[in-house]
């Protein structure tokens, strides 16, 4: 049985992973209860996440299961489209697609320690026939994103895990193919976990 929020994270197989963390050390435990829980707000507020971010290149929607943007906290099973600086694959009419597929919530206001995961996989166009199982990301749909706040004792942080990124390559259409080569190698360089970075010391309120 999961005790924590950290077990939503998978188990790294192939490819390459990533872990980006941050943390803060507030005065005392009440105040980093305080921090964990807006952190929390932050983090499923996904059409916020450009602005709570600053200056990253990228932009986040939080859509329905089909492809529709919606104005709310994010539940599982929403999708999110990424616009990526740059030319967006076809498949993806322009953008990266992801679906969340899982949320854990192990708050308790009276614990000494909490933690709050999302997870999120690459996934189909919402938009296009539901037998289209194609991912429209650059990465492959075995990839992962783990996003983890925790709180223990007086210490929160805010953490991005990536698990099994592999290129997608297999894509049918050919411009889909140079275009995930490049925005997949550039992310794998270090691009997407500089946005990350800041993505997590937003999510705590260190931007």
């Amino acid at each position: 049985m999961a005790s924590s929020a950290r077990d939503i994270i998978p188990q790294q197989k192939e490819g390459n992973q990533s872990n980006i963390i941050e943390k803060i050390k507030p005065k005392n435990e009440e105040q980093a209860k305080q921090i964990f829980n807006e952190a929390k707000k932050r983090l499923l507020s996904v059409n916020s996440w450009k602005e709570i971010s600053g200056d990253i290149s990228a932009s986040f929607t939080l859509t329905s299961a089909e492809g529709d943007k919606i104005e709310r906290d994010a539940q599982t099973g929403d999708y999110f489209k990424i616009d990526i600086p740059g030319p967006g694959t076809k498949t993806g009419e322009g953008y990266d697609w992801v679906r969340i597929e899982a949320i854990e919530d192990y708050s308790n206001a009276s614990a000494e320690n909490e933690s709050f995961g999302m997870r999120v996989r690459p996934a189909p166009n919402p938009h296009k026939n539901a037998g289209d199982k194609e991912a429209a990301h650059f990465f492959k749909d075995e990839a992962t994103s783990n996003f983890l706040i925790e709180q223990k004792g007086t210490m929160v942080s805010a953490a991005v895990y990536g698990r099994n990124e592999k290129l997608n390559l297999t894509t049918e259409k050919l411009s889909d193919k140079v275009r995930n080569a490049v925005v997949g190698t550039t992310a794998v360089m270090g691009l997407s976990i500089i946005q990350w970075k800041k993505l997590v010391k937003g999510l705590i309120g260190k931007n």
